[in-house]
């Protein structure tokens, strides 16, 4: 029984190992945005039903999940944490929503984003270069980009909410 018990204890701290070390190895916000903002954003980006969202470093499927269940979008997370992975796959079932959700492992500036109506991006300032570039580069005409706390280096905000720190932008 013991041995049952340290297994477990060993197993519960890798995954919350895992939860904190792979956001902050990518350098993202460890927490999630709160679904007010969310709600928020995905309103200030005129998410429409059948549109596909792409959440960049998607965490625990937060984003996701909303996007699905309130707009009726099709919701595309990247995300690199297994855990995380793991845990917006169980939310998405759990609201029955499994079906409009997908969830990619890996780095999303290896993603193709050239499908996505609508990116939303809750990072810091350090990506913001490297992602306003790519955006540029892949994200199809009329495509809407929501960032949540920082700004996009090269891009023009068509819309600011002061209250939520979110920036809507169009390309």
């Amino acid at each position: 029984m013991s041995t049952l018990l340290a297994i477990l204890a060993i197993a519960i701290l890798l995954i919350c190992l895992l939860w904190i070390l792979v956001p902050a190895v990518y350098g993202l916000p460890p927490l999630s945005a709160g679904s007010n903002r969310i709600r928020a954003a995905l309103t200030m980006a005129e998410l429409q039903p059948g549109e596909t969202l792409v959440d960049l470093g998607s965490g625990h499927g937060g984003v996701l999940v909303i996007a699905a269940c309130e707009f009726g979008a099709n919701a595309v997370g990247i995300e690199a944490g297994p855990v995380q992975n793991l845990i917006s796959r169980v939310n998405a079932f759990r609201k029955g929503v499994g079906s409009s959700v997908r969830i990619e492992t890996g780095d999303f500036f290896q993603a193709d984003l050239s499908r996505a109506h609508v990116v939303y991006a809750y990072l810091t300032s350090r990506y913001a270069k490297r992602l306003g570039e790519k955006l540029a580069r892949e994200l199809p005409s009329q495509a809407r980009v929501v960032t949540v706390g920082f700004e996009l280096i090269g891009w023009e905000p068509v819309s600011f909410d002061r209250e939520h720190l979110i920036r809507l932008y169009r390309k």
